[in-house]
């Protein structure tokens, strides 16, 4: 019951978001710098977001393999591969080098 209330607001919010967002995009308008400011913070976020997830595992440091499949991931997600080969290759630059002990 603690988590109803909490679940059935944001629902709401969620929902009330996706309504008027395309009915208010005609009526507002956004300045470019600040467009430009929203691009820049979700590629910042989703970085750091990377950094996280590759880097630490708990709280200590995850090893070499996992940032290696990630580098191989990006790589490839800059040469525009398929996405079933990029975590194809990612998930097996991982495992290759963990089996050989880089860990």
């Amino acid at each position: 019951m603690n988590l109803l209330l909490p679940m059935i607001a944001l629902s709401i919010g969620t929902f009330a978001f996706r309504l008027l967002g395309p009915m208010l995009r005609s009526r507002l308008t956004i300045s470019p710098r600040v467009e430009r400011i929203g691009d820049v913070g979700v590629a910042v976020i989703f970085t750091a977001l990377i950094a996280t997830s590759a880097l630490v595992v708990g709280k200590q440091f995850g090893g070499f393999a996992l940032p290696a499949g990630v580098l191989v991931a990006a790589v490839l997600a800059w040469r525009r591969a398929p996405f079933v080969a990029i975590v194809v290759a990612a998930a097996a630059t991982t495992a290759a080098l963990r089996w050989v002990g880089v860990a």
